[in-house]
């Protein structure tokens, strides 16, 4: 690229959408506060087919992603962080349901230390499997 914008770092991550369903289902855990926005939740309710742990997948799958995308992008140095808060990546889409990456806090400061400038993701279903795929730009 000749603007000096290069590919930083990738990740993917695979999520078994019934797995997913079991834990959502289980009252007595944490996991969807402790992973998912509001806004996340809320939108993967509003989905068509009504089935929000398939959607909740798919972003789930996209969080876990971008941290392999960031760790990717820091090979051969030690983490800056020793944990993320999964809520600092937050999957919004646009009115054509286009996914895109947001990120918040403490991850939103430490990617632009990093030179983060863009943040690409792909997510997709096939049966019981969510996929995504991240890719980070920058200088």
């Amino acid at each position: 690229m000749s603007d000096g914008v290069r590919t930083l770092g990738v990740g993917v991550d695979l999520v078994h959408v019934p797995g997913l369903r079991e834990q959502l289902a289980d009252a007595a855990s944490g996991f969807a506060a402790a992973t998912f926005t509001r806004a996340e939740v809320l939108a993967s309710e509003a989905r068509p087919g009504h089935d929000p742990a398939r959607h909740l997948a798919a972003r789930f799958a996209a969080k876990e992603a971008a941290v392999k995308a960031w760790s990717s992008s820091r090979w051969g140095q030690a983490p800056t962080m020793e944990r993320a808060d999964l809520r600092e990546i937050e999957v919004v889409a646009d009115a054509w349901g286009r996914p895109q990456l947001r990120f918040h806090g403490s991850v939103r400061a430490a990617l632009g230390a990093l030179g983060v400038e863009a943040a690409h993701v792909s997510l997709s279903h096939d049966g019981d499997h969510a996929i995504a795929f991240v890719s980070l730009e920058g200088r």
